[in-house]
């Protein structure tokens, strides 16, 4: 099911009601474009986790993975566009603590991940730009 997010209130929403829906162990994949807004929907989702609306949430393009520690347990948030190698995503530890929720943005670069995956949110900017659609499918 395809959804129109008309704009970033409706994305933080939808952010906090996959956090309510989130478990230990959930893998989830944030795919789209550059500008689609993986990262935002990833920070809603760990701002809503942490109980912290004002939480620092950086976009992990260049750190990899940000860590978080959350009242449900670790979080880690992991942007995989930088790398060259799918190997390179073991020195990650993403899928070392079985009580982490993984968000990942540009998950395809790992077939590991993906085939892990327990949910794939895409997100695309529709014609006309004006908001975001998002699909949802839980695995």
């Amino acid at each position: 099911m395809q959804t129109l997010l008309p704009d970033d209130a409706a994305t933080a929403a939808l952010g906090a009601s996959l956090a309510a829906e989130l478990a230990p162990g959930d893998i989830v994949l944030l795919e789209g474009d550059l500008g689609a807004g993986k990262t935002a929907l990833a920070r809603a989702i760990i701002r809503s986790l942490a109980g912290d609306p004002a939480l620092e949430v950086p976009s992990p393009t260049f750190a990899l993975v940000q860590p978080y520690d959350t009242p449900v347990g670790p979080v880690l948030h992991a942007d995989l566009y930088r790398l060259g190698d799918p190997r390179e995503v073991d020195e990650l530890g993403l899928l070392d603590n079985p009580d982490a929720i993984v968000l990942v943005e540009w998950a395809a670069r790992s077939p590991e991940l993906v085939a892990a995956a327990t949910l794939v949110v895409e997100l695309a900017i529709p014609p006309g730009g004006e908001g975001r659609t998002v699909t949802l499918t839980r695995r």
